[in-house]
């Protein structure tokens, strides 16, 4: 893997990393990625940018190329001799609203770089880590994140020209300097994030059990971070929950939180603790998404307990 460097100097060396939630290695997508040392260099050469994560074609019901971070830097691991770790920078995980598959409905593979001079997928297809040309990367990232009917919040309808769409146009540095412009956003991170969570609960508040959609057409539901931006929390599903509006109020303040397993706890610092739990669904439990990996994370749960919370 080579870096490459724009007309304006700014280095890029994209990569992809394969990921699978079965995996056999220690990986916590949104804060590290274990790999043994033959990619070492290839991982080394991705520090300071991007790289998307990847799950094999041979997984059931694949995401294929499902999320963005940037390596902060790459360490030994401490806990296992012989392996390595890429740090991910805080902040910077993201699930793509869209996943995106190996190839599309007509059989084009989107990843060119894993053709060979014959147009056929080579055995570099297989490589666990790999290098992703910037073209590659700004494809990748901008199907991904395209929304051409945006989730929209129940108020600020007038946002939704600001919605990012995939654009047909030519590969150009300009175009990749776009897709990172995007990464870095926060009122993107915040559209995508919402659409992930909302979509992953059904559009339910998993405290109240309520599906309510407004007279717009859009839910009343909120897309709430376990673990807070300001709190380096990742923009990633299974560190968020679709909350009503009283509910998200409650839950960043402490009145409400989750035990390991989603049993509702209600604060004992609550002033009406009787009018809280009138809100809770009739089982007392979190309504979680079905896809395990979806649910929330006991790592972002604790966190909330210790931090949030008012015992």
């Amino acid at each position: 893997m080579t870096a490459r460097v724009c007309a304006l100097g700014i280095r890029m060396a994209f990569g992809v990393f394969i990921h699978r939630s079965d995996s056999i290695y220690d990986d916590t997508p949104a804060e590290r990625y274990q790999f043994p040392p033959q990619y070492l260099s290839r991982v080394r050469a991705c520090i300071g940018d991007w790289i998307v994560y990847y799950e094999p074609r041979k997984v059931p019901g694949t995401r294929g190329y499902f999320a963005v971070a940037k390596v902060e830097q790459v360490i030994a691991d401490p806990s296992a001799p012989g392996m390595y770790l890429a740090l991910i920078e805080l902040g910077s995980y993201l699930d793509f609203s869209n996943p995106v598959p190996f190839a599309d409905g007509d059989g084009a593979v989107i990843e060119r770089g894993v053709l060979n001079e014959a147009g056929r997928i080579s055995g570099r297809a297989q490589a666990a880590v790999r290098g992703l040309s910037a073209s590659d990367f700004s494809r990748i990232v901008g199907l991904g994140l395209a929304e051409e009917n945006p989730l929209l919040p129940r108020v600020g309808a007038s946002e939704a020209p600001s919605a990012v769409r995939e654009e047909r146009m030519p590969f150009g540095f300009d175009e990749t300097r776009e897709r990172v412009s995007m990464l870095v956003s926060r009122v993107v991170r915040d559209r995508v994030f919402r659409r992930i969570v909302l979509r992953a609960y059904d559009e339910r508040c998993a405290v109240t059990g309520l599906k309510l959609i407004n007279g717009g057409g859009r839910a009343e539901v909120e897309a709430a971070h376990i673990r807070p931006v300001e709190a380096d929390g990742p923009d990633i599903v299974s560190n968020g929950l679709a909350l009503s509006g009283t509910a998200h109020w409650m839950f960043d303040r402490g009145l409400i939180s989750l035990a390991d397993d989603a049993s509702i706890l209600v604060s004992r610092q609550a002033n009406d603790p009787d009018s809280i739990r009138s809100v809770i669904n009739p089982s007392g439990r979190a309504i979680l998404p079905g896809r395990p990996g979806d649910r929330p994370h006991p790592h972002f749960l604790r966190w909330h307990r210790e931090n949030c919370f008012k015992l």
